[in-house]
């Protein structure tokens, strides 16, 4: 279960770089402004799952020494 979660993290985690990536290139590259609002949508729903998907392991796990 532990193993299962810290890879669901770090996914997580790998998802809302790759998203702001994206949103950073398309602002740079001066794309539309409705997709850069898009993607940085995606990026905070990504970083609100991967707080919950944090905080729970803190939650489940964090009592160990």
């Amino acid at each position: 279960m532990e193993t299962t979660l810290n890879i669901a993290i770090a996914l997580a985690l790998l998802f809302v770089v790759g998203v702001l990536g994206l949103g950073l290139w398309n602002m740079l590259r001066g794309g539309s402004g409705n997709t850069s609002q898009r993607l940085m949508r995606l990026r905070v729903i990504g970083q609100a799952v991967a707080l919950v998907l944090l905080l729970g392991a803190l939650f489940l796990f964090g009592g160990r020494a």
